[in-house]
């Protein structure tokens, strides 16, 4: 009986470490993931900050860029409104 007792000892055991194993991984990979999410963020934050910094520069450049006038267009040639009177049938 007393060996019976310590196998069931020894498999709740052996059961309990696996246990222990998987939360300990999950753990981890749960803060890898997050971890990451947030480098993430942050990049992203970075990249949105540069990105509206030029497009705020580009504005102030294009404001003190001089406005060409538009160039006028030449007038059309007017067409002809003479239809012909008649086909040569020869």
């Amino acid at each position: 009986m007393a060996d019976a007792n310590q196998n069931i000892m020894e498999k709740a055991q052996s059961r309990f470490i696996e246990t222990q194993k998987k939360t300990a991984e999950r753990n981890k990979a749960t803060a890898e993931y997050h971890s990451e999410a947030k480098a993430r963020v942050i990049k992203t934050a970075k990249l949105r900050e540069l990105r509206l910094a030029k497009e705020e520069q580009d504005r102030a450049a294009e404001a003190l860029k001089p406005v060409e006038p538009k160039k006028k267009r030449a007038p059309r040639a007017s067409k002809s409104k003479e239809l012909p009177t008649s086909v040569d049938k020869t």
